[in-house]
């Protein structure tokens, strides 16, 4: 007979022997699962004198939330840029793949791309929660075209777009539709460029800043029709001057609105931030901090070339050049390895550096009442790591989908 009939025929479940972060610490307390929800055992216990139907002993980890990861070309050998005839099978492939690195959601990104391929691309897939082979996926991140030429990076200039009249008419020329989209990254030095921010912050979608030659005034003004995050700080955007600091002024500016929060993506991968750089933003503003691996097509495969949206990428050791340049071009890092790189680069607590993959991530994309903590009636699910921050078990909606063999 189940345990819970009162309220639900659905099995809960007991994680014993953890430390679970809750509250910005790390706690010695069992986590209730039932329906894929996180349960208040007090409830549980006196509402419906409720109990387990099965514990799993976690071995003495640390159970945090399943990290997202806002930033990701592609891994595996799928480039998310590419339209091929199955970009379904593509995501999917990636979202069974970054379970073993704990992610249990992320927003597919595409890189600066002719309008075709989004046209193609967009449609083809879905939002939708995680499941038992996959992690989730959140919407679309579209980095670019809508950016600097002379912060272009590794993006091609030739698909590069201005904004004609401030409407929503070059959006949807160049994307073709908005449906399944999270975030969109452009440089707001571009002229109609605030009206643009205001119009998609007004359809639930977030609006990041980068590729970009904004001085600080520009960037302030975007914040303020809704712009609410960076895209990779430090990199393509003007470099900090103390008579304009830029973009990277928005960490500690004095004209955010009152009760908004300016979050700033960082690969910490140990190439594309220096530990100086990363520790400066991060006692500047440590709230707005989240970790993205930026991670492309090559990630999980050997050095060589490998491609990136419309250009050829090479893979020297742990860094990603445009074919025949020094240009980076998005990483190859997981990010298990960020979150650890980021713990022992800025000296930060270990609850700091999970939840720069989780909690804030989740607030920037306004999700965080299901995604991101461990608070009762959000979404279960987990990650399970070793005091090394390395992940043993990830789980989605109280469900085991990926354990480390012993």
């Amino acid at each position: 007979m189940p345990s819970n009939k009162s309220v639900s025929d659905a099995p809960i479940s007991q994680f014993i022997n953890c430390r679970i972060l809750r509250g910005h610490t790390l706690q010695r307390e069992d986590l209730w699962v039932r329906d894929g929800k996180i349960l208040d055992p007090e409830k549980l216990f006196f509402d419906e004198q409720g109990f387990a139907d099965q514990r799993v002993d976690c071995g003495g980890s640390i159970v945090a939330p399943g990290f997202i990861d806002v930033q990701i070309n592609g891994g595996y050998g799928v480039d998310f840029s590419q339209p091929t005839e199955d970009v379904t099978a593509g995501v999917s492939l990636v979202a069974k793949k970054v379970l073993e690195h704990g992610v249990t959601s992320f927003c597919p990104t595409l890189v600066t791309s002719p309008p075709a391929v989004y046209h193609k691309v967009l449609p083809q897939v879905q939002v939708h929660d995680g499941g038992p082979d996959e992690a989730g996926v959140l919407g679309f991140h579209l980095e670019g075209p809508f950016i600097s030429p002379e912060k272009k990076g590794a993006h091609p200039e030739r698909y590069l777009r201005t904004f004609r009249s401030g409407g929503m008419e070059d959006l949807t020329e160049v994307y073709g539709g908005l449906d399944g989209v999270a975030m969109v990254t452009l440089a707001p030095e571009l002229p109609h460029s605030q009206s643009v921010v205001s119009k998609l912050c007004q359809k639930g979608i977030a609006v990041s800043l980068g590729h970009s030659v904004a001085n600080l005034s520009q960037a302030e003004d975007a914040v303020q029709h809704g712009a609410s995050f960076i895209t990779h700080l430090f990199n393509a955007m003007l470099p900090f001057h103390h008579r304009d600091p830029g973009i990277v002024g928005l960490l500690t500016s004095d004209r955010i609105p009152a009760g908004r929060t300016v979050f700033y993506g960082m690969i910490a991968d140990g190439i594309h931030t220096n530990p100086a750089a990363l520790r400066i933003a991060h006692r500047a503003h440590p709230a707005g901090l989240v970790l993205v691996t930026d991670a492309i097509a090559a990630m999980g495969l050997p050095p060589g070339r490998h491609t990136l949206g419309q250009q050829v990428i090479e893979i020297q050791g742990l860094h990603a050049y445009v074919a025949g340049t020094k240009t980076l071009s998005g990483s190859i890092a997981t990010m298990d390895m960020c979150v650890r790189h980021f713990k022992q680069a800025s000296g930060c607590s270990v609850e700091e550096a999970l939840e720069a993959a989780s909690l804030h991530p989740a607030q920037l994309l306004g999700i965080s009442h299901k995604k991101g903590n461990l608070d009762y009636g959000a979404d279960a699910d987990l990650v399970l790591l070793d005091d090394a921050l390395r992940v043993r078990t990830t789980y989605i909606s109280g469900e085991e989908v990926w354990r480390k063999d012993a």
